[in-house]
């Protein structure tokens, strides 16, 4: 599976809202997996991924309506944990990240994110 790094943050705190019917049923497959409690290989990408296939904001590969903002995300998440676009094991990482995030840090990357303010991320990823 491929995830680009704020989808990492997303993964967690996903609801079961969406931009679609057809974007929900993706997410929803997705995170059930990566939720299992198996072990999930994943390739983090710097670059669209298996999440974006449904976005109706995806443009083409590595575009999307909200680039800047997109391109934003992923950066801080990468700059935070000091991530390389490479294969990990999904629940390793988001142990990782469960560990040295504070709240300023998720406020940090997120900020601009139309779902954060309804999402169960805090919750989720802060345990707050």
């Amino acid at each position: 599976m491929d995830l680009r790094p704020h989808h990492l943050l997303c993964t967690q705190g996903y609801g079961g809202k969406g931009y679609s019917g057809e974007f929900v049923e993706n997410m929803n497959r997705l995170t059930d997996r990566l939720r299992s409690g198996e072990p999930v290989s994943i390739r983090l990408k710097f670059s669209t991924d298996d999440l974006c296939t449904y976005c109706p904001h995806m443009l083409g590969e590595d575009f999307c309506r909200t680039n800047e903002k997109v391109k934003r995300f992923d950066r801080k998440v990468v700059e935070y944990f000091h991530l390389e676009e490479k294969e990990y094991i999904y629940q390793e990482l988001v142990e990782k990240i469960r560990k040295e995030i504070t709240p300023e840090m998720l406020a940090d990357i997120c900020a601009g994110c139309s779902w954060y303010p309804v999402s169960a991320c805090k919750e989720k990823i802060l345990g707050i």
